[in-house]
């Protein structure tokens, strides 16, 4: 079919499209769940604003699914140094996410306040841990993780949970908690009326220049303060994987990708303009258009760190010759192979069924349909 080096760069890409579909539809998920106690005044508002989500909630799901399978199928070496050096980190993730199912399915089962206010804070939890600590992972994508391998290729984790917690990856989980916010201030533009839509809209064309602000701040931090890695000898990208067959050292520069294609600077661009567009747009009450606008500035904003980082996947700080890359870092060309395969016949599935579903609870959620369907729905 095609060559290693082919196929791993293909790899790479459907990556960055399954993380860029998470990121798009969980992201105002998460938004939404973190906006909820706050953006609703009462009860029905707040049922208003989880069934603009309560559809498809569980199916945008499916993309941190595959996102991880992906990871887990294609890039081992990657899966196994995330997940049992961030264990900790990773199943604080798993555990705010419970709150998601459980909140959603029982908030109204109960006529009471205090156990409707009490599942409100919990999809607020939900909402709002993830995308921070989320957040926290891709800085210290940038800034580097403390771990080496051995002679074996096993892995060896050298820092701990608090270690993640340095001022960069925290500056990177708040712009991914306002990240999330904005983008699903703009789509509960779209999904809900008066007075819901007001409230949204001012979040979207407030967060909108914060997050603008945040997103440059990050950049220049990035390119001044952050050394790269850069690969000096390598056993070369048609190779078995071996993270230990290369030297590094951090001499490189975070615009060296940019520098040498320039034409990788429309991911940047399309961060800044995408948000600002947005955030206009959803001031001045076009919606529908602030919402695309915003999928865009997601997405260049996720695809501006992937073309920062390539070819790295993870850089080792303890041990820059450990640092995992797509050449280094893959299963082997047979198993990319039939991964793609598959893939090819069941990601179309995927993406057409989601169009379908968007296309039939496409509308707004208003108070009217909550008393209609009390019973219902959520």
């Amino acid at each position: 079919m095609f060559d290693y080096e082919t196929m791993r760069v293909i790899w790479w890409v459907i990556t960055g499209a399954v993380a860029t579909g998470f990121v798009l539809t969980v992201g105002f998920d998460f938004g939404i769940g973190a906006l909820l106690p706050f953006i609703g005044r009462n009860d029905v508002e707040r049922r208003v604003v989880i069934n603009t989500i309560g559809p498809t909630w569980d199916g945008n799901q499916v993309w941190l699914i595959l996102l991880g399978g992906a990871i887990f199928a294609v890039w081992p070496a990657v899966y196994a140094t995330l997940f049992s050096g961030l264990y900790i980190a990773m199943l604080l993730v798993l555990y705010t996410l419970f709150f998601r199912p459980v909140g959603f399915d029982y908030r109204s089962k109960l006529e009471s306040p205090q156990w409707r206010t009490a599942w409100d804070w919990g999809l607020f939890i939900g909402g709002a841990v993830p995308p921070v600590l989320m957040g926290v992972l891709v800085g210290n994508l940038l800034v580097g993780l403390p771990f080496h391998l051995d002679g074996s290729l096993r892995t060896f984790y050298d820092g701990s949970f608090w270690g993640l917690l340095t001022p960069f990856p925290l500056l990177c989980g708040v712009i991914g908690l306002l990240a999330c916010v904005f983008h699903g201030a703009v789509y509960l533009g779209c999904r809900t009326e008066r007075p819901i839509e007001q409230r949204a809209r001012r979040v979207a064309a407030i967060g909108g220049v914060v997050l603008v602000l945040l997103m440059i701040l990050a950049a220049a931090w990035v390119i001044l303060g952050i050394p790269r890695p850069e690969i000096l000898t390598m056993a070369g990208p048609n190779a078995p994987s071996n993270p230990m067959a290369k030297t590094v050292d951090f001499s490189g520069s975070w615009l060296g990708n940019f520098l040498a294609h320039p034409r990788l600077f429309v991911a940047p661009a399309l961060a800044v303009l995408g948000v600002s567009a947005a955030a206009a747009l959803a001031g001045s009450g076009r919606s529908a258009a602030a919402f695309a606008a915003s999928a865009v500035g997601m997405g260049g904003l996720l695809w501006t760190v992937g073309f920062g980082l390539f070819p790295f996947m993870l850089i080792s700080t303890t041990d820059p010759r450990s640092s995992l890359t797509i050449w280094d870092a893959s299963a082997s060309h047979l198993n990319l192979q039939w991964s793609l395969a598959i893939t090819l016949m069941f990601l179309p599935i995927v993406l057409l069924y989601t169009r379908w579903a968007y296309r039939v609870i496409w509308g707004k959620v208003t108070a009217a349909d909550i008393a209609k369907g009390d019973h219902t729905l959520y």
